[in-house]
């Protein structure tokens, strides 16, 4: 598996760029990528199908000049921004061991990370819900997935430094939640981990095999992906 750690300075490229690995794999035969990055500033990430002011609170992000942007995954919406480490992983389907289950397939990867949580001291840390990672209670982890025919994408965050009070003020309440929820706030429901970036981005790194680094990133397929969606409205706000 290759490695890349690239953070694009624009929210619609660092969300193109995991379209396009998913894409570099799946037309190129390439074995299969572990990409990191952490964004330098704010903005909110809609999953695919989300209504978007349903989950958003758009005055208020527009108060902040905060962008609001859809990725072409499922799951829900998310405030990235500094302190909000993210991983995309890119699996060949036939042999990474990825169950075909959508819940199974979760655990498959989760758990992985669940030890890597676990080695650096938060051995309190369990998979909750369908999709996720928390500490006694409460969420730091949200994943999500994209599955094409030869390859899947599986991505996600890490809180590890975030403003959750920012969280609490750009989104609502979610329209779907998780049991282990139990209608808590942003605030109360969320936390951070307490490790630091390098750590979770080299934990990562092992678990995965992602030796190599990738020497060709796509950026050709990215630039046409953020024309052809993440840039435009029509994207962005389609539901």
């Amino acid at each position: 598996m290759k490695y890349l750690n690239l953070t694009f300075p624009d929210p619609a490229r660092n969300l193109a760029c995991d379209e396009a690995l998913l894409d570099l794999c799946e037309n190129r035969g390439e074995e299969g990528v572990l990409r990191v990055w952490e964004p330098a500033n704010y903005f909110v990430v809609v999953g695919y199908s989300n209504k978007l002011l349903s989950e958003v609170n758009v005055s208020a992000c527009d108060a902040k000049s905060i962008p609001i942007l859809r990725r072409f995954s499922g799951g829900g919406a998310v405030l990235q921004g500094p302190g909000c480490l993210n991983y995309s992983l890119v699996v060949r389907n036939e042999c990474s061991g990825i169950p075909a289950d959508l819940t199974d397939s979760y655990r498959y990867v989760l758990s992985r990370h669940l030890s890597l949580c676990a080695n650096h001291g938060a051995a309190a840390v369990q998979i909750q819900g369908v999709s996720d990672l928390a500490l006694e209670g409460r969420k730091f982890s949200g994943n999500a997935q994209h599955r094409k025919r030869r390859c899947s994408l599986f991505h996600g965050t890490f809180l590890l430094h975030f403003d959750i009070a920012l969280i609490e003020a750009c989104l609502f309440m979610p329209s779907r939640q998780p049991a282990y929820r139990q209608h808590r706030s942003h605030e109360t429901f969320l936390c951070n981990l307490s490790m630091a970036a390098q750590d979770v981005c080299a934990a990562l790194r092992q678990v995965w095999g992602a030796e190599e680094a990738l020497r060709e990133v796509p950026l050709d397929r990215i630039e046409a992906l953020v024309g052809e969606r993440y840039s435009r409205k029509q994207w962005n706000f389609k539901y």
